[in-house]
This record gives C-alpha cells, structure tokens and sequence, in this order.
C-alpha cells in the first residue's frame, strides 16, 4: 500500500512543482536600500519545508510575493535539516518558520497559514 502512495504522490508533486513554475508571482521591485533592510531583517529566518509539499508551495510563493529573501531548508531529503526540525523544532511538520528574535530565543512557528499571516502582517 505503501508503495501504490508513492506512486500517486510523486507525479502529483511534480504537477504541483510544474503549476507553481509557470504560475509564480512577481517579485517586487526594491530599491538597494529597502532590499537590504528586508535581507538584514529576514537574515534570521529559516523555512524548513518539502520541495512538493502544496502548503510549503502555498508558503513559498507568499515569500516571493512578499519579496523576501529566507532560506529554504529541505528537510526531507537533508539529514542536518530534518534533525534540527525534530529536535529543536519540537515536531516533524512543514512548512516551519524558526525565527531567531533579538534576544537570543526561537520561535518555531508551524502552518502555512500561521507562517503566511505572520508575514503578512510584518512584510505585506
């Protein structure tokens, strides 16, 4: 059974990686200074994600939207990314927003809808 969910699941995923290739927003254009104001905020950002995953899709393209430059960590197919969400994140779940706020703490924040709203509010 197990196989037959890979079979179904992987040209699913590639359908999804195709749709949001050729559907992708715009990224908006920053002027240097507002750029490098948004990479020095976002500079302590991580996504830990799936590359097929339709909500980590969904997270991505708001990111793009949004203009913002966070990395991306697949924590699927990356060993150091997939321990680091289990065992400081707390759970196996993407899409992951680790937020590392001023003061030295991490905020892990999960649900592409969770992670979306917080952006928006912030960035949008």
């Amino acid at each position: 059974m197990k196989t037959v969910f890979r079979l179904i699941r992987w040209p699913l995923g590639q359908l999804v990686i195709f749709l949001d290739w050729i559907t992708r927003p715009e990224i908006p254009g920053f002027s240097a200074q507002k750029r490098a104001e948004l990479d020095a905020i976002t500079a302590n950002m991580k996504i830990y994600q799936f590359r097929q995953c339709p909500f980590c899709v969904k997270t991505r393209r708001n990111i793009r939207r949004l203009g913002l430059n966070i990395e991306t960590r697949d924590a699927r197919n990356d060993p150091r990314w997939n321990s680091e969400l289990i065992n400081e994140g707390g759970k196996y779940q993407v899409p992951c927003l680790r937020l590392r706020k001023d003061d030295g703490s991490t905020e892990w924040m999960y649900g592409s809808n969770n992670i979306i709203e917080y952006l928006d509010k912030r960035f949008g």
